[in-house]
């Protein structure tokens, strides 16, 4: 799946809104649960993705706090996000496998 695909498939499926915070007004970033660069095919499936406001003090940069080795705020670790959109690592594994 495209990167263009799988941002279409991740907004849709959360509804054009962050998941965490519910946010509309602000910028939306689909982001990668697992690093794309640890999933097959680039983990670029619904199943690996998330809706998140994006600003600098937003859900994203609070996710993005466990890629970067910092302390990451509660509910933000990657299987609370997985959770969130009735997902798991398992899950985009395969799924990710199946782009092959």
């Amino acid at each position: 799946m495209a990167r263009e695909k799988f941002r279409e498939a991740v907004f849709s499926r959360d509804r054009h809104a962050c998941v965490m915070c519910h946010a509309r007004n602000l910028p939306l970033d689909a982001h990668h649960i697992t690093d794309r660069n640890l999933m097959p095919s680039g983990g670029y499936v619904k199943e690996n993705g998330i809706t998140l406001c994006d600003s600098p003090t937003g859900c994203h940069n609070k996710a993005e706090s466990f890629h970067r080795g910092e302390e990451v705020p509660e509910g933000f670790m990657p299987a609370d996000l997985y959770k969130k959109i009735g997902s798991s690592y398992e899950k985009a594994l395969e799924a990710s496998k199946r782009l092959k």
